[in-house]
């Protein structure tokens, strides 16, 4: 089976408090334990989603589309990255939630420079890899890792 991930950001039309986000967080948990996804959900006080989804491909497409995007508790969701993965990266956990800094979430979304002598100083967004590879590191050391 080939890992499959889409990552999105969305803003929250209500707030979360703490409550609310802990049962958000265990339906997510039940539904991605049934259907073999797993992943990271960070969360601003500002409202701010940020969102790694992995497991097969129909599995994680069905999820965003059919019930992430069209869930009326937040609105503007921007997928970021999606793609096949050459690994899980938060496979033990069928829901990694995270309560961030607004900071920390712009610190991840952060431009990197582009690859190339004559381009370094052009920057381009991460790519998928290398955003899950920042969520990764951040769930392990908790900070985002500093732009190079």
């Amino acid at each position: 089976m080939r890992t499959y991930h889409l990552i999105y950001q969305s803003q929250a039309m209500v707030p979360f408090n703490a409550p609310e986000l802990r049962a958000l967080h265990r339906q997510a948990q039940a539904y991605n334990g049934t259907h073999g996804i797993t992943g990271v959900l960070l969360h601003t006080a500002d409202g701010r989603f940020l969102q790694l989804l992995e497991g097969t491909e129909a599995a994680v497409r069905h999820l965003y589309y059919n019930h992430i995007v069209r869930d009326p508790r937040h609105r503007d969701c921007h997928i970021l990255a999606e793609g096949p993965c050459l690994k899980p990266s938060f496979a033990s956990w069928a829901m990694v939630l995270r309560f961030v800094r607004p900071n920390e979430v712009r610190d991840l979304l952060a431009h990197v420079p582009a690859d190339g002598n004559q381009a370094r100083c052009v920057p381009r967004a991460r790519t998928g890899p290398e955003l899950a590879a920042a969520l990764r590191g951040f769930i392990a050391t908790g900070q985002a890792a500093q732009r190079t």
